[in-house]
């Protein structure tokens, strides 16, 4: 009763504003008082409404009432102050229905500050005090507030459960020991909370290890992202520069053939000019000779006509104009039709650079390499379309099937000479830049006991002049091959033979991961049979390409996979 008074009293002389003992209380015409500087200002942020209500039962003031200070009131708190009154608890402290409520307060609760194990009941911070302050309440177990203490007693016995039984994982009292879960492998709850606990220590080391090691990843991820960020920067940044010089060289080109032009057409036009002054002398020359000698006809005394006619000076030497030969209004067109080869040479390199940098471009990888395929689905997923490039193509190899396939002929194919072709090797290169991870197969055929096919890999700037080392694919240290001859295989890698066993297939497939620097080869029929496997560094851009024997009739084709 004395609690519930002093609690009275609190909630009497406390602000409902701020929650706190009332200063220089002041009191409204509803009869409510607060604190000056509280209704004050409550009543300031109201005031562009134009009406002034009271907090407590919402009566409504027009105009705004000038509040004297409330000395009875004043009096009154100064003096409950002396004896200990403090303010009334504020809202947040007491219990809401999310909350744990102290089991000991009366009328409104408070929030429980913590719960015991050993009372099963909660206290607030003032009921908790005899179990911090008495000898009697050491050994008790406090936790924080918990809604789940009668959980704790066994619903059989009504006893607090405080043991264990590991037989059928579950929580038990003492007596459930003793009957229900006689012979059954029971401990205390503390013993069984040791062991839980000491598991639950081994998992969280396990869990913090690996939140270690994935912030390593994770900052390793950083960093790439850093140097992927600065690489593509530099990349943009180089490539504005490359693109921006190659426009320079084309204005000056430009210039220089404006300018070539121009001067051509001067000299042209002066020499025009000049022969057409000539024979315009030439012309007025002829029509004075013409008057004198229309003159001289004129004349009628035949003495005189016979006298003066000696005297003439003879003609010189004619241009006449049947010998200058106009050529047909050309002039300059052939300088255009020059030009305009020469923008299809370059739309040409543009558009197969453009092909090749897109394709270099969508292949960057800066994550872990992924493992090799295992079935030839996998290896599908990386399928490369490949086509021969017949600029490269040996003079008695024909290509065929959409440039996929290349047999061995007897006769020169009339090929046009081009730098790009090998001279005096039977081989041929694809059109495809390889980089990334790509796969494919090729087809071999004829008489394998002739001659075989060479199955490679190379970079572009393998030589291509004559028939040594420097230009055979697997003799130098550019190029990879698998030899496919008869019923063996042989890989060559800089004039290195390795012999390779495995089941005979008219088709290998090649799989390329130029990242990882891993270059594969497959016996491939109902079942794929790795064959031989490279591990290395790839420096460039790799291009596929056959050598096939030099007796007609052998061919190589890439299949199409897709």
């Amino acid at each position: 009763m004395a609690q519930r008074e002093f609690q009275l009293e609190q909630e009497t002389f406390s602000c409902s504003i701020c929650l706190d003992l009332l200063k220089d209380p002041v009191t409204t015409g509803c009869g409510h008082s607060y604190c000056k500087s509280c209704i004050n200002n409550h009543w300031d942020n109201g005031e562009e409404r134009g009406s002034y209500s009271c907090p407590q039962c919402r009566e409504t003031f027009t105009p705004r009432p000038v509040l004297g200070k409330n000395t009875m009131l004043a009096t009154l708190v100064e003096e409950l102050k002396k004896t200990g009154l403090q303010a009334a608890p504020a809202d947040h402290c007491y219990a809401g229905p999310e909350d744990v409520a102290c089991d000991v307060c009366t009328g409104r609760k408070l929030k429980a500050l913590k719960s015991c194990l050993n009372c099963l009941a909660s206290y607030c911070e003032k009921h908790l005090q005899p179990h911090l302050q008495s000898a009697a309440f050491k050994k008790h177990k406090l936790v924080e507030p918990s809604k789940k203490l009668q959980e704790n007693i066994c619903s059989l016995h009504n006893e607090v459960m405080k043991m264990f039984c590991r037989t059928d994982q579950q929580c038990i009292c003492y007596l459930c020991s003793v009957y229900e879960h006689k012979d059954h492998d029971t401990v205390s709850a503390a013993a069984e909370r040791t062991e839980r606990q000491r598991e639950l220590g081994l998992r969280r080391q396990t869990i913090q290890q690996r939140v270690q090691d994935t912030e390593k990843d994770v900052k390793l991820l950083q960093q790439e992202e850093e140097a992927v960020n600065g690489s593509a920067d530099k990349a943009v940044k180089d490539s504005e520069k490359i693109f921006t010089e190659m426009i320079r060289l084309l204005k000056k080109r430009s210039s220089d053939v404006k300018q070539q032009i121009r001067s051509q057409q001067e000299t042209e036009v002066s020499r025009v000019r000049e022969l057409q002054e000539r024979l315009e002398q030439e012309i007025t020359e002829l029509k004075r000779k013409d008057q004198e000698l229309k003159q001289l006809s004129d004349t009628e005394d035949h003495n005189q006509f016979l006298h003066n006619y000696p005297s003439l000076s003879p003609l010189s030497g004619s241009t006449h104009s049947s010998s200058i030969r106009i050529r047909p209004l050309r002039n300059f067109e052939d300088v255009t039709a020059a030009v305009s080869q020469v923008r299809g040479r370059l739309q040409d390199i543009l558009s197969e650079t453009e092909t090749e940098v897109l394709q270099i471009v969508s292949q960057v990888d800066v994550l872990l390499p992924q493992p090799e395929p295992q079935t030839r689905a996998d290896f599908l997923r990386y399928s490369q379309e490949i086509t021969l490039d017949p600029n490269t193509a040996f003079r008695h190899l024909l290509l065929s099937e959409g440039k996929r396939k290349v047999t061995s002929m007897s006769e020169d194919q009339s090929y046009s000479n081009h730098p790009d072709r090998f001279t005096g090797c039977h081989q041929v290169l694809s059109r495809e830049s390889l980089t990334g991870r790509c796969y494919w197969e090729v087809e071999v055929g004829g008489d394998m006991i002739l001659g075989g096919v060479d199955v490679a890999v190379t970079y572009k700037n393998i030589s291509r002049a004559g028939n040594s080392d420097d230009c055979e694919f697997g003799f130098n240290d550019k190029s990879w091959s698998l030899y496919c001859y008869e019923n063996s295989y042989n890989f060559y890698y800089n004039s290195i033979r390795t012999p390779v066993s495995g089941p005979r297939s008219s088709r290998v497939g090649v799989y390329l991961d130029h990242s990882a620097g891993v270059l594969s080869f497959y016996s491939v029929s109902d079942t794929m049979t790795l064959l031989h496997r490279v591990q290395t560094t790839f420096t460039q851009p790799l291009c596929a390409g056959v050598m096939v024997c030099h007796y007609p009739g052998s061919t190589a084709k890439f299949c199409k996979l897709k």
